[in-house]
């Protein structure tokens, strides 16, 4: 399952920025004070683009395309890449691509670029995965939404892939833009000291295969640009930025993200907001020097970022599947295999797509959490409505994994209703139209199968059975 759209990019989102704007009148006496720990060199103006000759697959000089930059723009540019340049301790390695993009010229780049490569295929997919998990109804029309939604929703983003920065900017470089150019400009520190796609795996084949990771990398990435933007906005913003983003926020308003899924919404946000909290931690621990040092050893799961006193020693136990095509027939194949990881485990139980089965918050995040591992795959046939879901994850104690397990048995009885059989181990349904499911524990762990036809469910319980032996 793509856990969320990857696009080789990354993406500042509007409503992260006014959530965290709001959030800065609390949060601004604890950056002030805490910062007064901290005290990190100034860097010269030197060091806003420096001369040196760049090393050889590096960028090279600025494109012509950015001398159209008003001067006015420019300048204000370089100021921010200075302060930016100045709370961070850091220097500009290389020369820096950037421009300015209009919504018309954004929506233009969304339809054509960021999801070209984003199929119908993929689509269907997804949506199959997705809609299993009640995250999304049937049908949902998956990537018109996420068209409407980053078009709607990119106030700025920098493409590790070309090192172009871009800033979404309308009849004015103002306030909103001005802090938009804080948070993607310190991406780009991240790219020139950690290497996003290479070093730090941020890339789309990688992301296909271990989106757990991803999830959390990107945590810790956008975590570190918006407590980097928090910093600018109280120490280098004018009364003027606070005014354009006072009145932005109170004309502010989204209506394609408040149509989202309701897992979509939380999702979305995550790398900002569990993220910011995150890197705060690590903050509060020591300073950027530990923020620097978790980018060389960066965490591997959302439990690590939903849980930092769990980073980094608590590594994820590896959750071994079988391939169950030997008991399926010849034209079924797996459509997806990975990793939920605790975040999604979470959204499953408490953000399904209809409130009939959407779990109490806090005991789905109880549930949720003690989280050891897991792995799940997806089977179904060509031209063909039938599949066959299983997701086996493992849980660090017994109490944690009687939370998950009655959670999940209530999560049931809220979707498909009274159960075929219901044991202190083991919880079936038959449902009209999404076929057969079992939830059962087993020491630490706990399996969930769902699939059209009884008989698939059951070979594949004895092929699991097998398989641990």
């Amino acid at each position: 399952m793509s856990k969320k759209t990857i696009i080789t990019l990354i993406v500042l989102v509007v409503t992260a920025c006014v959530l965290m704007s709001i959030a800065l009148i609390v949060g601004g006496v604890f950056l002030l004070r805490a910062q007064k720990n901290y005290t990190q060199p100034t860097p010269t103006v030197e060091q806003i683009n420096p001369t040196a000759t760049p090393q050889t697959g590096s960028v090279t000089a600025q494109p012509e395309n950015q001398e159209t930059l008003p001067a006015e723009i420019r300048s204000q540019m370089d100021e921010i890449q200075l302060q930016v340049l100045q709370i961070r301790g850091k220097e500009l390695k290389q020369e820096l691509r950037r421009n300015l993009m209009t919504p018309e010229e954004l929506q233009d780049k969304v339809i054509n670029e960021f999801f070209a490569d984003y199929t119908e295929e993929d689509v269907e997919r997804d949506v199959k995965v997705l809609s299993t998990l009640g995250l999304v109804d049937y049908g949902f029309d998956l990537r018109q939404f996420y068209l409407d939604l980053y078009t709607e929703q990119v106030a700025g983003y920098y493409d590790s892939e070309t090192k172009e920065m871009y800033v979404i900017a309308g009849e004015a470089f103002a306030g909103p833009e001005r802090m938009t150019y804080a948070h993607e400009f310190n991406h780009v520190l991240q790219d020139q000291y950690y290497d996003l796609e290479n070093g730090l795996k941020l890339n789309e084949e990688y992301c296909e295969t271990d989106s757990e990771y991803c999830a959390a990398v990107s945590a810790l990435i956008e975590g570190d640009s918006t407590l980097t933007e928090q910093y600018w906005l109280v120490q280098y913003s004018t009364r003027q930025d606070q005014q354009d983003i006072l009145k932005f926020q109170e004309s502010y308003s989204s209506p394609v993200y408040d149509s989202a899924p309701n897992f979509m919404k939380e999702d979305f946000l995550f790398p900002y907001l569990q993220g910011y909290d995150f890197v705060s931690k690590l903050y509060e621990s020591g300073g950027w020097n530990a923020v620097d040092a978790a980018f060389l050893n960066p965490p591997v799961t959302t439990e690590q970022i939903l849980h930092p006193e769990k980073y980094p020693s608590d590594q994820p136990v590896a959750v071994e599947m079988p391939d169950f095509s030997t008991i399926l027939d010849g034209d079924w194949e797996e459509i997806d295999r990975n990793v939920m990881g605790e975040w999604y485990t979470y959204l499953v139980l408490a953000r399904g797509w209809t409130g009939q089965f959407m779990m109490d918050d806090e005991d789905s995040k109880t549930a949720a959490a003690g989280w050891g591992g897991d792995t799940y795959v997806y089977y179904t046939p060509a031209d063909s409505g039938d599949y066959l879901f299983i997701w086996r994850s493992n849980w660090e104690t017994s109490q944690d994994m009687n939370e998950f397990f009655n959670q999940s048995r209530e999560y049931g009885l809220a979707r498909w209703g009274i159960p075929t059989t219901n044991s202190s181990t083991a919880v079936s349904w038959e449902a009209e139209s999404e076929g057969f499911i079992t939830m059962r524990r087993s020491g630490n762990d706990v399996l969930w199968l769902m699939g059209t036809h009884a008989e698939d469910l059951q070979e594949a319980l004895t092929l699991l059975q097998d398989f641990g032996n």
